[in-house]
């Protein structure tokens, strides 16, 4: 029993951790035998990170430039044999990015089958959801994973602020947000005689009512506009390099919140008004409220939001703190499931139980993720890192809980097991590493009456005890 400075004893337990904390239980990988121990795991170094590398933005810049030149190339020059060759070689290495985007699958699959800590992948989708960016077009649609891996893997332990402007500043926010055309009313930009460029408001809105404020929190429609133009200048290059374009940047002062920022344009102003909204009150209330409904339950307890809220003011905005008093909390570890696994997270689950060699996952074809993997998703609700909009997944079971969604759950949970580990483990010791020591008597009857070992797999992973965190 962990013990912690005004709170009740927090009735810890390693199963626990493993299913609400972390992406369940494996029958290889001992589960956290404390709260210190899962702290401990995320001030430690990133050996998942390591051990199945994503590379960072770079690779994708660098495999646009490569198909921009040679398509261009081609263009020019359509009837000749250089042409031709430089078309295929474009025609390769665009097809070769989106194979590497399946690798990353498996990469980002791998590190949750085999890590001993497990909460420190789960905070990185978190984070990475609460900042949703994507692609829209062309090969930028390969880029979250690498996005995520230099925006948001780095600094899930430091402070807010500094994740904050990470994320807001990174050229896939910028791209996805279309921040790379927003220019100030007054800008030299703006006043070119084309005029083709005006002031945008999409990453503003989101900074406020996604990322720090939350949508009932104390901003107007002035203190968007006021942060849209203070963000002006903010844009990319054609390579999507971050650049900071001051003939695209608004001039003089702006006012967000009552608080006057700048006079001259640049990276200090904008640093200052991120860093300004990340420690507000009202983002204390929203990064509490949904790290509790993320992590414990739809209905948290308003005390335990209250505590985050504190902790995280009195840090600083210091993220590590919170993820101290989130797990110390005694609401954290009632023994109610209330929250459904959404679909990757039940994928990833149910392959870190079954201890998917790495062999195994690294052997498949691209075509082969396809149909395992992210197809499979797709059809239980959740395309692999495509949320529809800029506020991410949602929380809600309804989301999940459908027909479609769960018959395309029981489909991959009978039928994928045994194509990614075809020695399908004993269905009488799977409940127990799966569900822990004592599993529901329902769950074990149905394993052990099953007629084949497959369908005894499936039915252990479609049951509520395994689908609920």
């Amino acid at each position: 029993m962990a013990v912690v400075k005004g709170l009740d004893p927090v009735p810890f337990t390693p199963e626990l951790a493993e299913r609400r904390f972390g992406y369940g239980l494996s029958p290889q990988i001992a589960a956290p035998p404390s709260v210190a121990d899962m702290l401990t795991g995320l001030r430690g170094p990133d050996v998942m990170a390591q051990t199945y590398p994503i590379p960072g933005f770079r690779y994708i810049q660098d495999q646009i430039v490569l198909v921009s030149r040679f398509s261009r190339f081609a263009r020019k020059n359509p009837q000749t044999e250089a042409g031709a060759a430089a078309g295929e070689k474009a025609k390769t290495a665009r097809r070769a990015l989106f194979h590497d985007r399946q690798r990353w699958v498996v990469s980002t699959l791998q590190r949750r089958i085999d890590t001993p800590h497990a909460f420190r992948e789960r905070l990185i989708a978190f984070w990475a959801d609460h900042f949703t960016a994507r692609g829209k077009s062309g090969l930028l649609r390969a880029a979250p994973p690498a996005y995520a891996e230099e925006a948001v893997r780095p600094h899930i332990g430091g402070r807010f602020a500094d994740l904050l402007f990470a994320c807001v500043t990174h050229p896939l926010m910028l791209h996805y947000l279309d921040q790379n055309t927003s220019a100030g009313p007054n800008s030299r930009a703006a006043r070119r005689p084309d005029r083709r460029r005006g002031l945008n408001e999409n990453l503003a809105r989101e900074v406020l009512e996604l990322h720090t404020l939350g949508v009932a929190g104390p901003y107007n429609q002035s203190d968007v506009r006021e942060l849209a133009k203070l963000l002006t200048g903010l844009a990319g290059t054609r390579d999507h390099s971050f650049k900071f374009r001051r003939n695209m940047a608004e001039p003089g002062a702006e006012t967000v919140l009552g608080r006057t920022y700048g006079g001259a344009p640049g990276l200090a102003p904008i640093r200052a008004v991120l860093f300004d909204l990340a420690l507000h009150p009202a983002t204390a209330a929203h990064i509490a409220r949904k790290l509790a409904v993320h992590f414990v339950s739809d209905q948290p307890a308003p005390d335990l939001i209250r505590d985050l809220e504190e902790t995280y003011l009195s840090g600083g905005g210091d993220l590590m703190q919170c993820y101290e008093t989130l797990l110390h909390h005694p609401a954290s570890w009632t023994n109610d499931a209330p929250n459904i696994r959404p679909p990757d997270e039940f994928v990833s689950a149910a392959l870190r139980a079954l201890a998917v060699a790495p062999e195994m996952m690294q052997s498949l074809r691209p075509a082969q993720i396809k149909r395992l993997m992210t197809t499979p998703m797709r059809l239980m609700g959740q395309p692999w890192q495509q949320p529809a909009g800029p506020d991410g997944w949602p929380e809600d079971d309804s989301a999940w809980i459908t027909p479609q969604g769960m018959a395309a759950r029981l489909e991959w949970a009978v039928n994928t097991p045994a194509r990614l580990r075809p020695d399908l483990p004993d269905p009488r010791e799977f409940v127990q590493d799966v569900l822990g020591p004592i599993p529901p008597a329902d769950v074990v009857f149905a394993a052990r009456a099953a007629e084949t070992r497959a369908d005894a797999i499936g039915l252990v992973l479609c049951a509520p005890a395994f689908q609920r965190r």
